[in-house]
């Protein structure tokens, strides 16, 4: 989390996810048009990654449905109604819903009613065989 959304926030979780997951080869990274993921740096970054990077036609509110619908489902069901005095301790509830809940335990429907880790498994599984 960050009070500024520049090149260096999304570059550090691609990192991360880079580092932490070591996604397959030609794996697809979508993202909106933001300046963030059009720049150099961050479209290197994904160059080196191996990632193809997949970005939507401008305007198109229906490009990014999975994820606008992920950030309704984090707002509604852990930001709104709660006030984190310290930034910190909101970076640790949305760290946990993430991370503990959302990508172990709760079922997609896009992603057959798995989680998406358990999904994300199955699919290395199925590609690097």
């Amino acid at each position: 989390m960050s009070d500024r959304l520049t090149t260096d926030l999304p570059l550090a979780a691609l990192q991360m996810a880079f580092t932490g997951r070591n996604p397959p080869p030609g794996v697809i990274h979508h993202s909106d048009r933001g300046s963030q993921y059009t720049s150099r740096l961050y479209q290197a970054a994904l160059q080196e990654g191996r990632a193809v990077p997949s970005m939507g036609r401008k305007g198109d509110c229906f490009d990014n449905v999975v994820v606008e619908s992920f950030f309704s489902t984090l707002k509604r069901k852990l930001l709104l109604g709660n006030v984190f005095p310290m930034r910190q301790e909101g970076r640790g509830q949305v760290f946990e819903y993430l991370e503990v809940f959302y990508n172990r335990q709760r079922r997609h429907s896009t992603l057959g009613y798995k989680a998406p880790l358990e999904f994300e498994q199955l699919s290395n599984r199925t590609v690097r065989n």
